[in-house]
């Protein structure tokens, strides 16, 4: 199985993707859905909601992201915040990180979030940790991102994305099919440099 990417990047008009037009299990970039979800409720969290958004965007906290996921209402309450987003090829499944999502769609929710109401949620994406800043930092400039990362049990391969924003432009870069993570990185940061080259 040869190694599949995918990438979305804001060109006007209209978005440019390259890369195949297909549904990825998320990983961990879903944890932007989950809080933007819980940022959607239009009350403050609460401070153990804010430690554990905190926790799961900058660190990538699986079991924060697990909490805030029922809090939600686990599939069903986020696939109502992407309908509210205008993810329309999304689609929760019964573990977060499987949910299937596409680079358009990505694309589409971090306009959103880095257009919209969700400063909160931009800040963190600007704090990750170092060791997971990679991907989406590849175009250079200040950046705020998301990635996602995880081997898929049926084939021991690796799923590798990453999403956000580099020097003022929102880019979403999804990939599947790697031997190892770090081959993983490595495309999504070669797919990121050649998107933005071609801006």
């Amino acid at each position: 199985m040869s190694a599949s990417v995918s990438v979305a990047v804001p060109v006007a008009p209209p978005d440019r993707s390259y890369g195949e037009e297909r549904t990825y299990p998320s990983a961990s970039i879903v944890k932007v859905s989950i809080l933007a979800a819980l940022l959607q409720r239009e009350r403050p969290l609460t401070a153990r909601e804010r430690a554990l958004a905190r926790a799961m965007i900058v660190r990538s906290d699986n079991d924060a992201a697990s909490v805030l996921w029922e809090t939600i209402g686990g599939a069903a309450g986020l696939d109502a915040a992407h309908g509210r987003l205008g993810l329309a090829g999304t689609r929760a499944e019964s573990a977060w990180g499987l949910t299937r999502t596409t680079a358009r769609d990505q694309l589409t929710l971090m306009r959103a979030v880095f257009g919209g109401p969700y400063p909160y949620l931009c800040s963190l994406m600007e704090q990750v940790v170092d060791g997971q800043n990679w991907g989406v930092s590849a175009a250079g400039g200040e950046w705020a991102l998301k990635n996602g990362w995880m081997p898929m049990r049926d084939t021991g391969l690796w799923v590798v994305h990453s999403v956000g924003r580099a020097g003022g432009r929102p880019i979403a870069v999804l990939s599947d099919g790697h031997p190892t993570k770090e081959a993983g990185i490595a495309r999504v940061e070669e797919a990121v440099r050649a998107a933005v080259s071609s801006c």
